[in-house]
Order: C-alpha cells, then sequence, then structure tokens
C-alpha cells in the first residue's frame, strides 16, 4: 500500500504545485491592482470575470473543457485524458516537456479559473484596508511615492492575512479542486486512486491516502507559522 500512495504522488503534487503557482502569479498581482485602482473600469470588468469563474464548480469547467477542446463535440486540440502519451519515453527531453505541459493545459486551466478569485479579493481587501490606516498617509505626508509606500510599508502588513490562508488554500487545492480534476482527466494520482478505492471499499488505501493528506496539511500550517515571523518579525512565537 506504502508503495502504491508513493507511486501516485508525484502526479498529484506536480498538479497541485503548478495550479497553486499559477493562482498566486495571477491572484495577488490582479489583487494588487485591483485595489490601487478600486472603483474603475478594470476593476468592476474583472470584478464580474471573478464572479463567473467562482461561480462555476471546477468539474462543470472540466467538463466543459473537454467538451469544447479535447475531441468532443468542436476542437480536439488536447489529449482527453493521462498525464503523457504512449511514447513518451521515445521522445527527447525537450519533447517530453512539450508533452506534459501539453497533457496539463487543460487540467491546470480548470483548476487555476476555479480557485483564483477568492484569494484575488483577500488580497484586493486586505491592500485596501492597509491603505486606509494612518501609518500610510504619514508615509505619503512625508513625500515618499506610491511605489514607496506599497512595497515598502504595506505589503508587508498586508502580506500577512493572505498567508494566514494559505495552508487551507493549498490542502483545497490539492485535495478537493484537484481531487475532482485527476477523476475528471483520468490522471494517475492520488485523488484518482481514493476514489478508486472507495469504489472498491479498499479501506487500507482509503486510510492511506487520508493520513497523507492530513499529513501535508499539517507540514504546511508549520510553514504557514515560520513565515509570519519571516515577514514580520516583531511576531514572536516564543514570547507568548
Amino acid at each position: 500500500m506504502t508503495d502504491l500512495i508513493i507511486e501516485k504522488l508525484p502526479v498529484s503534487i506536480s498538479l497541485g504545485l503548478w495550479s497553486t503557482l499559477l493562482i498566486y502569479m495571477i491572484a495577488i498581482p490582479l489583487g494588487v491592482y485591483k485595489a490601487m485602482h478600486h472603483g474603475s473600469g478594470i476593476d468592476k470588468a474583472t470584478a464580474m470575470l471573478l464572479a463567473i469563474g467562482h461561480a462555476i464548480p471546477v468539474f462543470v469547467f472540466a467538463v466543459i473543457l473537454l467538451v469544447f477542446f479535447a475531441g468532443g463535440s468542436y476542437w480536439n486540440i488536447f489529449p482527453l485524458q493521462g498525464l503523457t502519451s504512449e511514447n513518451f519515453d521515445q521522445l527527447s527531453a525537450l519533447g517530453k516537456v512539450k508533452d506534459y505541459f501539453w497533457h496539463l493545459a487543460l487540467p491546470l486551466l480548470a483548476s487555476t479559473v476555479g480557485g483564483f478569485a477568492g484569494l484575488t479579493y483577500l488580497t484586493k481587501f486586505s491592500f485596501l484596508e492597509e491603505l486606509g490606516k494612518q501609518y500610510v498617509l504619514t508615509a505619503r505626508a512625508k513625500g515618499l511615492g506610491e511605489r514607496q509606500v506599497l512595497y515598502g510599508h504595506v505589503f508587508r502588513n498586508a502580506m500577512l492575512i493572505i498567508i494566514a490562508g494559505i495552508p487551507a488554500a493549498i490542502v483545497g487545492i490539492f485535495f478537493a479542486g484537484n481531487f475532482l480534476i485527476e477523476i475528471i482527466f483520468k490522471l494517475d494520482g492520488l485523488g484518482l486512486l481514493g476514489f478508486e478505492a472507495i469504489q472498491q471499499r479498499d479501506y487500507p488505501v482509503i486510510f492511506g491516502t487520508l493520513f497523507i493528506f492530513t499529513l501535508v496539511g499539517l507540514l504546511l500550517q508549520l510553514i504557514s507559522d515560520l513565515s509570519y515571523h519571516l515577514i514580520d518579525p516583531r511576531i514572536d512565537f516564543e514570547g507568548r
């Protein structure tokens, strides 16, 4: 059982890491931009797009992508299932990289669109709250530019609440959204393994996957607590 879980783990980790990276690369800059341009036309337009993306369930969007772009009723651009092609071992190094991301394109798109709306709004309102505080007004009164105020004063304080939500966000991306993604796209990871184990009532595998999920969640929470102190040295856990 342990060997089986270890064999499936790289697929779930790779999908989770790539989707988390894309979500944070999109959500944090977009949230900061929306905070700096609150009430503008772009802010309102992106708010509508975010609302639509957040409202569509991940599995529904994944099925739509399959129908439109994976040989359904429209275009056959991307592969229907799996993480690699049958001739993957015969490809060159560059060919393997292209094949891997070609198979990963639709799963990543499905998990990313459904995951970055909440983080974008968390970032926006965190920065909006900090921008309205007295120390920001004082920094501006001293003649500091907007970039200095934003990245020199606001960024660290605003990022604390975002870092606090990282463990829950990553666990949700890894083991909730990507669980369904693995099933729909037939990606041979822990999500698909757990689903098949539930169908077959294979209790050792079920409990083994639950143990991995719990362990990863605890490790992420520990990393989050350590990140607090790195970003804001005033937070001292030993002093408490």
